[in-house]
């Protein structure tokens, strides 16, 4: 796919988006697209391959202001076996062939950052996070970092840096996520963000705080925005209702600035992935570009 096509499926959701284009996808999402897992099992989004192909770290200096900067860590195979989680390749990648270019584009498009058109993989262990402004974590509930990994991110963080958190769900993965962050601040508090907050109107204003759903809810659990579980161990315990919430947390710092955002029981990889297929809804694709470009705007202005 071209960067042209991928901005013209940007452009096309956008346009399509607005009070009533927004309540037009409601509706025709509630009449039947969605509807039965034998639906769902036909849509090429759910049948496309999903092995993704990440690229490395940029071999010198950033060209650009922006890079989106992917962070690399080790999964934590004890969370993996718990939720029956086997995808075939390491959690830290998911999504990264498709959603990085999309989101890039938008960038290009939607802002005046000069935005670098590589993106990378970057292991916070490289001495290099530093010349970055924003690192991207998906997957976190399956995230396992040393006690050095977790020093360089919390000096990274202090320092300026922010870290976008995305792409996890349920309370299993949450107490995953929360015990590797209190390694990181084991004297911050991890707050829910008001919607008022400067981070969500940055840029675009965010008036509807909704649900981003990802391929598992689409293919897996139809007419649902939410994340089933594959499968849990029996000492996991873990009701279905703690996925149907979406959550927007954060970390502050001592002066009140966001230095880590969590997106928890969302998919905003996955709506930027698939901006240009027809199965998936561009009411929740705008609002995670919009949320997106908040995110980074945010993260290099503060």
């Amino acid at each position: 796919m071209t960067t042209k096509q991928i901005k013209a499926g940007i452009a096309n959701k956008i346009r399509r988006l607005g009070r009533q284009g927004a309540l037009g996808v409601l509706s025709f999402v509630a009449t039947g697209l969605l509807s039965s897992a034998a639906n769902a099992a036909e849509l090429a989004i759910c049948t496309s391959p999903q092995r993704p192909q990440c690229p490395s770290a940029l071999p010198g200096v950033a060209n650009g202001e922006f890079t989106f900067s992917r962070l690399i860590f080790a999964d934590n195979q004890r969370a993996i076996d718990a939720l029956g989680d086997h995808i075939g390749y390491p959690h830290w990648q998911a999504d990264c062939s498709e959603s990085e270019p999309h989101f890039i584009a938008a960038m290009k498009r939607l802002t005046e950052v000069d935005t670098n058109e590589d993106s990378q993989s970057i292991s916070l262990l490289d001495e290099r996070i530093y010349d970055f402004p924003m690192l991207y974590v998906v997957e976190a509930g399956f995230a396992s970092f040393t006690d050095p990994e977790a020093d360089n991110l919390r000096e990274y963080l202090l320092r300026g840096g922010f870290l976008l958190v995305d792409d996890f769900h349920g309370r299993y993965q949450w107490e995953q996520f929360e015990g590797w962050m209190t390694r990181v601040f084991p004297d911050r508090e991890i707050i829910d963000l008001p919607p008022t907050h400067e981070i969500f109107n940055v840029h675009f204003p965010i008036e509807d705080f909704i649900q981003i759903p990802g391929l598992r809810a689409l293919c897996l659990n139809p007419g649902e925005t939410w994340e089933l579980p594959i499968s849990k161990a029996p000492s996991v315990v873990e009701s279905n209702a703690s996925r149907q919430r979406p959550q927007w947390r954060g970390i502050l710092d001592d002066e009140g600035r966001v230095m880590v955002v969590v997106n928890w029981n969302m998919d905003l990889g996955d709506a930027w992935e698939h901006a240009d297929m027809e199965e998936y809804s561009a009411l929740y694709t705008a609002t995670a570009y919009r949320l997106g470009v908040n995110y980074v705007l945010y993260g290099m202005t503060h």
